[in-house]
């Protein structure tokens, strides 16, 4: 885990806002009033907010310009990825917890402890880490990112988790129609032009492939030949690892452009988007501060002085 020690004494953690997302997978009932007591221990001012579908921005918004010292987050990858990218490398610290089906950045942070024993530690012992992400068109995000015709299948997903099985089938239809058709056209920094069929980019935090040195996302481009190509690249996303498909190719990539005929489909921590025809990629080593207990020493960190 490439996430970088802030080696300064935090400041003293007094107001703190929790965002509780009750329709990922994992929060379960009685997670705010379990939250709240907990913050109460601690002797924090604390106000604890449950989203609702349609005003998720707003509430967010309002609970990040409020200016807690604390934005702690129980939810999924895009409740967190909203959260964080409001929050930014000024805004306050965040603490993302486990309460979706992923969580992949979280559990680089906390391992696979509970959200209960996370949150604890983080509040009796926590530290201030720089948590590196990326950014596609404007937007952050802190896992991983797809562009091209692939990431329509995350609208399939979204309608699903939503319990809209009709859209949710008429979404799949869709993403299976149009999965191996349109073609990207892209550049990164400034050295390379080629086509793809999709664009994935992953952040630092979580690639198995980076160095300790490379700051970078990593950037996977996908360029299929053929349907059985394309129906095995489908099974390596949902089941395993899609830059372990043949038809990957991988490197590192700090800034870059994506261009296309069409406006480009992109899913940003499981999140749909769409975009211009053309849109920049951008790494940010410095996307915002997160709280966590000091790493064990598997997921040891890289002392860095604030700026």
């Amino acid at each position: 885990m490439q996430t970088q020690l802030i080696d300064e004494p935090p400041a003293p953690i007094r107001r703190v806002h929790a965002i509780i997302n009750p329709a990922s997978g994992g929060v379960g009932p009685g997670a705010a009033d379990e939250m709240a007591t907990l913050f109460a221990e601690f002797g924090f001012d604390h106000q604890v907010t449950e989203l609702n579908p349609g005003q998720m921005e707003s509430a967010v918004r309002a609970a990040v310009d409020a200016g807690p010292d604390l934005m702690v987050i129980l939810g999924g990858d895009g409740t967190t990825r909203l959260v964080a990218e409001m929050c930014g490398p000024r805004g306050p610290l965040v603490a993302p917890l486990s309460g979706g089906t992923m969580n992949k950045l979280d559990r680089a942070l906390y391992g696979t402890k509970p959200w209960r024993e996370a949150l604890f530690g983080a509040l009796a012992d926590g530290q201030q880490f720089w948590v590196p992400g990326g950014e596609v068109g404007g937007r952050a995000f802190f896992c991983s990112a797809v562009l091209g015709s692939p990431a329509l299948w995350a609208r399939s997903r979204e309608a699903f988790r939503a319990s809209r099985y009709s859209h949710a089938w008429r979404h799949a239809i869709i993403a299976f129609r149009r999965a191996f058709q349109a073609r990207l056209r892209f550049e990164f920094d400034s050295r390379e032009i080629g086509r793809g069929l999709a664009i994935g980019l992953i952040c630092p935090t979580i690639s198995r492939a980076l160095r300790p040195e490379d700051e970078a996302l990593e950037a996977a481009v996908l360029d299929i030949s053929n349907a059985r190509a394309g129906a095995r690249l489908i099974l390596n996303h949902f089941l395993g690892d899609w830059r372990e498909d043949p038809d990957v190719r991988v490197r590192p990539c700090v800034s870059g452009s994506v261009w296309a005929r069409d406006p480009i489909p992109g899913m940003l921590d499981g999140e749909f988007f769409r975009f211009d025809r053309q849109v920049g990629i951008r790494f940010r080593a410095r996307a915002f501060r997160a709280l966590a207990p000091a790493p064990e020493p598997d997921r040891e960190l890289e002392p860095e002085a604030a700026p």
